[in-house]
C-alpha cells in the first residue's frame, strides 16, 4: 500500500503522478493494478454569474496533511486499494489552474471510483483549507457548503 499526501505550491502533472501511484503500488508487479482513479479539481472562473480573477488557498502546514492523511487511512480501511495519492495546493491560484488531485488504485474499478469519491467528498467538507475569492467587487472569504457536509456524511451511513 503506498498513500502520498502533499501540499505544495507547485502545480502537478497528472499523468506523472498516476505513473507514479502505478510504479509504487505495483511493487513491479504491474498486473496487481486493474483500476486507476483520478479527479482533479480546477480552479473555476466564476460560480452563478460571480466571476472570480482569482482564488486563494491557505493552510495550516501539518495539520492539513495529517487530516488528509486520516482520511485515506479511513479509505484505505474500506476499500481494497494498492495506492492513494493526495495532492492540495495552496498559495494564489487563478481559473484554470489545478488545485488539487486524488489518485486512487485498485484492482477493480469500483473500489477505485468509490474510494476517490469518498476521498473527495471528505476533503471537500473537512480538510483545513481556507479560500478567499478575489472579485472585481473585492475579495471574501468562501464559507462551508452546506452541500458538501451532506455529501460527506452519505459515507457515514455506509
Amino acid at each position: 500500500m503506498t498513500v502520498t499526501v502533499r501540499i505544495q505550491q507547485a502545480d502537478f502533472d497528472v499523468g506523472q503522478e498516476i505513473a507514479a501511484l502505478r510504479q509504487a503500488s505495483s511493487h513491479g508487479n504491474s498486473s496487481e493494478i486493474g483500476a486507476v482513479a483520478s479527479f482533479t479539481g480546477v480552479c473555476r472562473g466564476g460560480d452563478k454569474g460571480h466571476e472570480i480573477a482569482a482564488m486563494t488557498l491557505e493552510h495550516y502546514p501539518g495539520m492539513a496533511e495529517a487530516e488528509i492523511e486520516r482520511h485515506a487511512a479511513e479509505a484505505c480501511a474500506r476499500w481494497p486499494l494498492a495506492g492513494v495519492t493526495v495532492i492540495h495546493r495552496f498559495g494564489r491560484l487563478v481559473p484554470g489552474d489545478n488545485i488539487m488531485m486524488v489518485l486512487t488504485a485498485s484492482a477493480h474499478r469500483q473500489a477505485a471510483f468509490q474510494a476517490a469519491e469518498f476521498l473527495m467528498d471528505y476533503l471537500k467538507a473537512h480538510a483545513p483549507f481556507w479560500k478567499r475569492e478575489e472579485a472585481a467587487d473585492g475579495s471574501k472569504w468562501v464559507e462551508a457548503q452546506q452541500h458538501d457536509d451532506a455529501a460527506a456524511a452519505r459515507w457515514d451511513k455506509i
